[in-house]
């Protein structure tokens, strides 16, 4: 599987890095309908995400090692 796994949210662009994640389960915990942990115990997009948006803003904020990014329309970071 690729370094990066990416999906577009509404205006935003979340990215989960793979290599950095260790399967805390934080964004699980705060996003649960947005995330799941692979077979790697990896974090992984659940294949029909959905939910609050501000819910899963608040998960990839709570990345205890910043595997989770997102970014605006324009390419800039919003988290970490």
């Amino acid at each position: 599987m690729a370094q990066f796994e990416e999906r577009k949210v509404g205006r935003w662009t979340v990215r989960i890095d793979r290599l950095i994640c260790v399967g805390f389960g934080d964004c699980i915990d705060e996003a649960g309908s947005w995330f799941e942990l692979d077979e790697e115990g990896i974090a992984t997009f659940r294949p029909t995400s959905s939910g609050d948006e501000n819910a899963l803003l608040e998960a990839c904020r709570s990345c205890p090692v910043d595997a989770l990014s997102v970014y605006d329309p324009e390419g800039g970071r919003l988290v970490p």
